[in-house]
This record gives structure tokens, C-alpha cells and sequence, in this order.
């Protein structure tokens, strides 16, 4: 049987479903460490009509999980109190420090991974923060020069060599050094996290037909095959750059264990396609562990009881299972 694991979950922007989520994650094998301000929790659970009864978390308490109806929470204060459904750039402040200190713990090994609730990057900003996602807040938190965001859902592996950036940079940010890099990331990862002892990576090109052979792009001939030249090389199971439009069949799916994609919408809109509300974001590289939602705040669906938390209870468990190389039974399928 799994080792019973504490783990942190940031419930994300408080206006957003992100407490309605967490209030759902009872009963649970893993014990469970809510951060949240607690009035909130309290207040959504009414609104929601749920019958939960909080607990205040005490780190020296024995790790265990609490029976149905019972949450474990780390409460950290609201700047003002919230309505459901309404932003507010005065609690931004808040969001920023569930995911400090949920790092914090993971650092000195208080928690064993952190899950995350989604935030509102555009409330973030708006009120001074410079915030473009979670993968690069944590990437800085941890002093990690390089992070790779995958998403996993759907029986695929998805990963990004840039993330959130406009598409008219994507171009320019895809260098020799960053695909190395992100490649690398995501080959050690998936043997060290995923148990997968030689991974197999289908490699997206960036331009339509991947560049047709120079006609519609240069960056595959100049940029993409000699990298991945130099990893095959090295003993590296990656493919040539191959067009996104054909990547996402079953035969070329069912010979890898992960596609690299260039930029977050070529190869995401797939996936979310074939796992929305059920998909785990994983950040890769971090010396601790991350998974996410694969969605967003929701801020009409906050308060409303249609909040659905599949993706939340699925990036719980493979948290957990990213604790060490997981058994057969516990992998995914291949595609």
C-alpha cells in the first residue's frame, strides 16, 4: 500500500472555485493540508451547503487523514472578504502567499508536494504583481533557472517548450540552448518521476508541416534538428520535428510516452480535448513537487455547487505518486 503523504493544497484565487474544490476533497487516503483563510472556507461551505468541519493544522500532529467531513486548514488571512464570483486585487497579496508558503513547506519537507487551485493571473497583475502563471512563480520561489510545464490527461503527456508567452514571441524564444534544456528536464523527469526507464518523445514542429523543409519556416532546418540530433546522439529516444497537425494520432501516439509541443496552444487543445476536467498539470525540473488543475478560475461557477472536482482529486493522486517511481498498477496507460 501508498505511504500516507501530507501534501499542501493552495485554494487559489478566493473568488474562483478554487474553495469550493477543496471543500470536496473529503474523505481522502492522504492527509490533507488546506491553505485557505478559513472564514472563507466556512462561508462557501454554506453557501454551498456543505456540512465540513475545519480543523486548524498543527505541523507536529502525526500524519493521517481525517475521516469524511473533516478538512485539515493552514489558514492564512483574506485582505477583505469575498463574494463569490467577484474579483478583488486587494486579496491578490493573498493568493501570492498561499503558494509561498506551501513552497516554504515543501522546501524543508513539511509537505511532500503542493497542489494548486487555479489563480487569476490578470487580477495578480492588476494589483502590482508581475505574475504570468504558476509554473514561473514557482520556477523563481525555488531559484530554478529552467522549469517545463506537462499536462497529463486522456491517456497522453503533453509538455511545452514556452509557456505563456504571446504567440508572436514564441519564435524567437525557442533557441538551441532552451529546447536542450527543456528535453533534458523532461527526459530525467519521466524516468525519475514517471518510473518510464527510457522515455520515448515525439517532437512537434513549429511551423505549419514542420517548415516543409524550409519552405514554410526555417527554425525546424536552423534550430530544432541539429538539437535533436545532438540528443539522439547521446542515447536520446526523440523523434524528428514532425507536423503538429498529424502528431495526434493513435499510431504515432501509441509509439511514445510524451509529445513536445512549441507553444502552449499547438499541443494543449488536444489534450484538454481529451481529459478536460480530469487532466493534471505537472511542473517539471522543480526540486519539489507540483501538479495543478487542468482549468481555470471559473468565477461564474464559484458558489453555484457545478464545480466539478475530477481534475483536483487526479493531480492529488499523482502528487503522490510522483513521490517515487510509481509501480505499473499505479502509471497511466500509454496512448
Amino acid at each position: 500500500m501508498q505511504q500516507t503523504l501530507r501534501l499542501a493544497i493552495t485554494s487559489g484565487e478566493p473568488a474562483g472555485i478554487g474553495p469550493d474544490l477543496c471543500l470536496q476533497c473529503t474523505p481522502h487516503a492522504h492527509d490533507l493540508v488546506i491553505l485557505a483563510d478559513k472564514t472563507l472556507l466556512q462561508q462557501r461551505a454554506a453557501l454551498l451547503g456543505l456540512t465540513v468541519q475545519l480543523h486548524d493544522y498543527d505541523a507536529q500532529q502525526a500524519i493521517a487523514p481525517l475521516p469524511a467531513g473533516h478538512l485539515r486548514v493552514l489558514h492564512i488571512p483574506l485582505a477583505q472578504a469575498v463574494q463569490a464570483g467577484k474579483l478583488n486585487a486587494a486579496n491578490s497579496p493573498y493568493v501570492i502567499q498561499l503558494l509561498q508558503r506551501a513552497v516554504q513547506g515543501c522546501q524543508t519537507g513539511e509537505f511532500a508536494g503542493m497542489v494548486t487551485a487555479p489563480v487569476h493571473k490578470g487580477v495578480i497583475n492588476d494589483a502590482g504583481i508581475p505574475f504570468t502563471g504558476h509554473t514561473e512563480f514557482l520556477a523563481d520561489q525555488t531559484h530554478t533557472p529552467q522549469v517545463v510545464m506537462m499536462l497529463v490527461g486522456g491517456g497522453l503527456q503533453v509538455a511545452l517548450a514556452t509557456t505563456h508567452l504571446a504567440l508572436r514571441e514564441v519564435a524567437d524564444a525557442i533557441t538551441p540552448t532552451l529546447l536542450e534544456n527543456v528535453l533534458l528536464i523532461i527526459q530525467h523527469d519521466l524516468i525519475a518521476r514517471f518510473g518510464i526507464a527510457r522515455p520515448r518523445i515525439l517532437i512537434a514542429g513549429l511551423n505549419p508541416h514542420a517548415g516543409e523543409g524550409g519552405h514554410l519556416g526555417h527554425e525546424e532546418n536552423a534550430i530544432i534538428i541539429p538539437v535533436l540530433d545532438k540528443l539522439r546522439a547521446q542515447g536520446m529516444d526523440v523523434s524528428a520535428p514532425l507536423p503538429a497537425d498529424t502528431l495526434f494520432t493513435p499510431q504515432r501516439l501509441a509509439q511514445c510516452d510524451c509529445v513536445l509541443a512549441m507553444y502552449h496552444d499547438q499541443g494543449l487543445p488536444v489534450l484538454k480535448h481529451a481529459s478536460f476536467g480530469q487532466g493534471v498539470n505537472v511542473t517539471l525540473g522543480l526540486p519539489i513537487i507540483r501538479t495543478s488543475v487542468d482549468h481555470g478560475t471559473a468565477l461564474d461557477m464559484a458558489g453555484t455547487g457545478r464545480a466539478q472536482r475530477g481534475s483536483l482529486l487526479e493531480a492529488i493522486q499523482m502528487a503522490a505518486d510522483m513521490q517515487g517511481v510509481p509501480t505499473p498498477a499505479q502509471r497511466a496507460p500509454p496512448p
